[in-house]
């Protein structure tokens, strides 16, 4: 690939093009709001100069709503060789594309599976697709070049490519994506009206709950309105839980030694059956997930603690394989929890102690 039109400067487009200037293509940018095109381009995400001829691989980078009469503009106006759209929800403009009677033979749907809760270009970044699924989902008309160009284009990205029948892939995105965000909302929504002396309590659960529930609405009303039978299919299943759990809350309420005994077994069942889900989430470049050992670290919230803390355990031959911080309520302090294999545990804590740093137990 040579050159890229990038329809759409958004996070995904930019991203995407920021990635694909940096591999060399030569990249054209154009948005609804040249704003946002002129700012990717400042990023060094390409040019917003229209290209001067048919460009190898046409990206559309809009809203679901839009995607196709975007695509179905590109395509009459023939400005490439192969056509992607990179929309969350991969049916319906694959639908709207064939009413118009397009020749779709020169386009592949795909689907990034990464993002942020922040959006437009500045939330952009040229790594953010690097080790991330991306969802290709050809027909049986679509010609080999576009093919080609969609596999390279995931490549470029250092993404790794997921062959998958549209409507599978709705289905799989409604599970994965689409309901966990409805669902973050949902218990973030909870905290509006809640007094302040509750909300200065919450922690590290309440906060990776509701991390993506500080997504743009308007995007996700946008998504969700493309793709409302599955995400109304798994947030039903999801509500029959619910109402279980509730009724097993009550009952661990009763008198009624029985009641009570079938209540902790309700609970007790949708907690491992919770468990027995989040065991099959992939671990670290996809693969199967891995246990590991938390080491506590008091740090004080100031400039290069993390850096020292990460140079003390390389020097102790120790690899953090993830982490989080979890910041103190009203101090300037926090515990850094490093994620570490069990083996490895005992040594970090012994050479991060010996170094000075405070470990919890």
């Amino acid at each position: 690939m040579r050159s890229a039109l990038v329809i759409g400067a958004g996070l995904i487009g930019t991203s995407a093009a920021l990635t694909l200037a940096g591999r060399g293509v030569t990249v054209h940018l154009t948005d609804h709001d040249p704003d946002r095109a002129r700012t990717a381009a400042a990023l060094g995400a390409g040019s917003d100069e229209p290209p001067l001829g048919p460009v190898d691989l046409a990206l559309v980078a809009v809203p679901p709503a839009h995607t196709a009469a975007v695509l179905a503009g590109a395509m009459r106006a023939g400005v490439a060789r192969g056509y992607a759209d990179v929309a969350s929800v991969k049916s319906g403009p694959r639908r709207e594309l064939e009413d118009l009677g397009l020749d779709l033979t020169s386009y592949i749907g795909t689907h990034p599976m990464a993002g942020k809760e922040s959006s437009g270009p500045l939330a952009a970044s040229a790594d953010l697709f690097e080790g991330r699924p991306w969802v290709l989902t050809p027909m049986p008309d679509t010609d080999t070049e576009a093919l080609n160009l969609a596999l390279e284009l995931v490549a470029l990205c250092r993404a790794v490519p997921v062959v998958m029948d549209a409507a599978a892939h709705d289905r799989a995105v409604a599970l994965v994506s689409h309901t966990p965000q409805l669902v973050s909302s949902m218990v973030a929504a909870r905290l509006r009206a809640a007094d302040e002396t509750v909300v200065r309590l919450c922690g590290q659960g309440i906060r990776d709950v509701t991390r993506i529930a500080a997504s743009d609405p308007r995007m996700w009303i946008e998504i969700l309105s493309a793709n409302p039978g599955p995400v109304a299919e798994v947030l039903a299943g999801v509500a029959a839980d619910l109402e279980d759990t509730v009724e097993s809350l009550r009952a661990l309420q009763s008198a009624d030694e029985a009641k009570r005994r079938g209540g902790a077994a309700g609970i007790e069942d949708v907690l491992r059956r919770g468990n027995a889900g989040r065991a099959r989430v992939p671990g670290k470049h996809g693969e199967a997930p891995a246990t590991y050992e938390t080491v506590a670290v008091l740090i004080s919230d100031q400039p290069g603690e993390l850096a020292r803390i990460f140079a003390d355990a390389g020097r102790a031959g120790v690899n953090i394989e993830d982490m989080r911080i979890d910041h103190a309520t009203g101090r300037q302090a926090g515990l850094a929890q490093l994620m570490v294999s069990p083996a490895a545990a005992p040594a970090l804590s012994a050479a991060l102690s010996e170094r000075g740093w405070s470990i919890r137990r």
